[in-house]
Parts: C-alpha cells; structure tokens; sequence
C-alpha cells in the first residue's frame, strides 16, 4: 500500500470531513470511547481547531482516499526550555490498519518535531491497546520516567464542567 502524508488544510471543506469522520471513527473504537462523536463535537471540532494555533493534523491517504489522521498539540518543556510535541488523537482506518499508515504518519510527526526544535513527543496509550503499544515501543516510545524508584508518570484528568 502506497501512503502519502500531509498536513491537513481545516479550511479546505474535503479535509474537514475527513479530518471529523476518522475522528469519529477513532471514537467509536472501544479504545476511542465506543462512543460516536456528539453532534456539537461534529459541527464545531474543525472552527474550534483553527482557533488553536498550537494544534495541527496529518492527514494519511492511500490514492485519494484518507486513512489515517494524527491530531497534534505543541507544548513546552520547561525542564528542557524547548518545544515539545503531544500527540494527542491518532486513528488509523480498520481496513487500513497493519499496512504501514501508523508507522507513515509517526515518519512525519517526528520529522516537523525535529525541524521545529522539540525536545520530546509524548502521547497517551490505554494500557489494554496492546497493538498500538507494540507499534509505539517499535519506534522508540516508552514510559515517561524521571527516577525508576519514583515510578512512570501517570496521565490523569479532572473534566471541566461547561
């Protein structure tokens, strides 16, 4: 399978759809929610993105048809005073997974990190996601650990009522 690469353009009325229906595909897997996107989420996600200079996407295709997106979020480190990369959605279409479109988009996260400086990429695994975590760990992802005798950090929420 031939996979291309690139930034999604929000404002380009193809890539919005595509940018929304693999998230919402994302969000209908069990390691997604198992829930599909609420209607607000569907109608605002694409102007709530433009407004967030920090966040990109990639989108993944084979021929002309979209596979794979990556949702990205620049932070800062302060330990490092260096940019630093989140990624905080990646979805990979069902009948495209275990050919290649992960292992493509991760390619072209890592190089926009690099050229921009970030000291690190982090993102968030379920600990039951067991073929993503293989994939991560194969590409050099691991545990987010300052002092083994102090454990791996652990990612915790509190939601914000509207």
């Amino acid at each position: 399978m031939s996979v291309f690469i690139r930034l999604a353009d929000y404002t380009d009325p193809k890539d919005a759809a595509w940018v929304v229906e693999l998230l919402d595909i994302y969000a209908r897997d069990p390691m997604g929610g198992g829930a599909p996107l609420a209607d607000d989420v569907r109608v605002n996600l694409i102007n709530r993105l433009q407004e967030q200079p920090s966040v990109f996407s990639l989108l993944a295709f084979s021929d002309d048809m979209a596979i794979g997106l990556m949702n990205c979020v620049w932070g800062f480190s302060t330990f490092a005073a260096s940019p630093l990369m989140n990624i905080h959605d990646l979805i990979v279409s069902p009948e495209a997974r275990g050919k290649g479109v992960g292992k493509a988009l991760f390619a072209q996260v890592e190089k926009i990190a690099r050229d921009k400086g970030a000291c690190k990429i982090t993102l968030e695994v379920l600990s039951g996601n067991h073929p993503a975590k293989a994939l991560y760990a194969s590409l050099g992802y691991g545990d987010y650990v300052l002092d083994p005798e102090q454990g791996a950090a652990l990612f915790w929420q509190k939601k914000m009522a509207a």
